[in-house]
């Protein structure tokens, strides 16, 4: 039912955007088949349904601060996995294993939930709890690593996608 008043409140253009946005990432992802159109028209119509509900229509992204985001996370997703790699073949892989605890300010909710989502993305570090204190228990291949410095540049990228004053997703 929130999902259904969330679309009441959008305007038609701001829905018509997402579906459309939607649409694209499913062509992108399936190629331009027509005969796969009706099933991305479908699944377009459900996202931007499911969205609604997901983020509200007055929620706001930066995009300089998605793109800075991007910026430092498609690198360092590319050092992080190649590091994975080069150990993962080793002979004797140089790993100190273990679990760290970072303190997070992004408090519990949708934006912690997908600052996690987007964290267990990278190589090496895995999210496993967050605590509503906002303490993060991460799982690490090596806790040698500045791994609480880590997550905090991840944490301050992440919060620039949110905006100025925006905490909560």
């Amino acid at each position: 039912m929130k999902a259904a008043a969330a679309a009441d409140d959008a305007p038609l253009s701001a829905l018509f955007a997402r579906g459309l946005g939607l649409l694209l990432l499913w062509v992108i992802l399936m190629g331009p088949a027509l005969e796969d159109l009706p099933v991305g028209l479908v699944a377009s119509a459900c996202g931007v349904w499911a969205s609604t509900a997901l983020w509200p229509p007055g929620g706001k992204l930066s995009w300089i601060g998605l793109l800075g985001f991007l910026a430092r996370f498609l690198p360092q997703s590319v050092v992080a996995g190649l590091d994975v790699a080069r150990r993962a073949f080793a002979r004797e892989p140089d790993l100190q294993p273990g679990f760290a605890t970072c303190l997070f300010l992004i408090p519990a909710g949708l934006a912690l939930d997908s600052a996690c989502a987007v964290m267990s993305l990278q190589p090496g570090k895995l999210p496993v709890s967050a605590e509503p204190d906002g303490t993060l228990l991460i799982h690490c291949l090596d806790l040698r690593e500045a791994v609480a410095e880590q997550v905090a540049e991840d944490e301050a990228a992440f919060l620039r996608i949110l905006g100025p004053g925006r905490h909560d997703g």
